[in-house]
Formats: C-alpha cells, structure tokens, sequence
C-alpha cells in the first residue's frame, strides 16, 4: 500500500514540475522575445542586427528608456545611446505584453530586426523593429 501511494505522490511531482516548466521560459514574439515567467527578469538585452552583428547590454546600465512613437526607443547608457527604429513599439500584442513595457520591466531578453519580408508582411499590431543602431 505504502508503494503506490508513493508512486501517485511521485508521479503527480513529475507532472506538477512539467507544468512549471511550461509556464517558464521565453516566448517569440517575432522581433522580440519576452519572459514568461512572472518574476522572470533578464540580465541583459541582446540586439541582433540583420547582418549577424549583435549586442548584449545590461539592464543594470541603462539609465533611461524613452519612447517617441514615430520614431522608436532610445536606450541611454553611460556613454553610448541605442536606438530601436521602427512602428508599433508599446503597441499590446496580447494582454499585457508590450516592447516599450517589457524593457522597462526587463522582461525582454533580445530584440532583431526584421527583415524585408517580415516588415511587408507584419500585420497591423505587430511591432515591426526596422533598424537598431548603436554608438561605437
């Protein structure tokens, strides 16, 4: 008796941490990922560049965030400004989920900039990152 009642603990455990599981990790959300865990923080940000170059800054060294929505997001850091060109950035994408939102939350890990055929085909809510520039 005392066997398969350890097996039913056991086995409930397993299933438990499989759900835990798939309420962690990170979600695509085509030119940005996004935590899905509740009190997931990233560390730092990734940006990916069309032509494979790529930048990791930590969200402990960005001052400030600033959003103009024609134009895009500014990131100030100490000495260096990155700027995420595009339309959509703090438009909902589902509840709760917004780029301009996520970063100031640091619950975005990377950002990429799409590519010519992504931009033509991005729908009317979706955010669309055009360009990601950075100061040497």
């Amino acid at each position: 008796m005392s066997d398969r009642l350890l097996e039913r603990v056991q086995r409930r455990t397993a299933a438990n941490s499989n759900d835990e599981l798939e309420l962690q990790g990170e979600d695509d959300l085509g030119c940005f990922g996004w935590l899905r865990g509740v009190r997931d923080r990233a560390i730092m940000l990734e940006l990916r560049k069309k032509d494979g170059h790529a930048l990791a800054i930590g969200y402990s060294w960005i001052e400030r965030v600033e959003l103009v929505p024609d134009e895009g997001i500014t990131l100030h850091l100490p000495g260096r400004t990155v700027r995420i060109r595009g339309s959509r950035m703090n438009a909902e994408i589902r509840p709760t989920v917004r780029l301009f939102d996520g970063i100031i939350r640091h619950r975005v890990p990377w950002i990429r900039e799409a590519d010519r055929a992504e931009l033509m085909q991005s729908g009317d809510g979706e955010v669309a990152v055009e360009r990601i520039e950075w100061d040497k």
